[in-house]
């Protein structure tokens, strides 16, 4: 089941700017290890699931993981072979806008040697450079 928000004010958003750093969701805040971007980008909602079902597979129901992104934002698409003109095109899918020192996943409960393989999977199913991160290095 894709992630995609309840209901939004507005179906058909602006493209918006991704220029920046992450602010805010930029520390390990509810686990122990997690999984850092360093690149910006658009991050579908089949990315980031098939990011936790690996991170879930590999941890083999121990510990617990948190998906700190949600896609909230929607993009849309005109058809194929459509000519210019005739108003914004359909809405394709749902993303989350993810800036670089964005947390993308949080994990605890398990060993370091669990949750490092369990990220290195994860970052192998996204479409950006990212970084395993741990809450003590995340505040010195």
């Amino acid at each position: 089941m894709a992630m995609m928000p309840a209901r939004v004010k507005f179906r058909k958003m602006h493209r918006g700017s991704r220029t920046g750093l992450a602010y805010r969701g930029s520390t390990v805040a509810f686990g122990e290890f997690g999984l850092m971007a360093l690149e910006r980008c658009w991050m579908d909602t089949k990315q980031i699931e098939a990011a936790r079902v690996a991170i879930a597979r590999n941890m083999k129901r121990h510990g617990k993981l948190w998906i700190r992104i949600f896609p909230q934002k929607s993009y849309t698409k005109k058809p194929l072979e459509t000519r210019m003109g005739k108003g914004k095109g359909p809405l394709e899918s749902w993303v989350a806008v993810v800036r670089p020192a964005n947390i993308l996943f949080e994990v605890d409960g398990v060993t370091e040697a669990v949750a490092r393989e369990s990220m290195r999977l994860a970052a192998t199913k996204l479409p950006i450079k990212t970084k395993f991160i741990t809450r003590h290095r995340a505040a010195a």
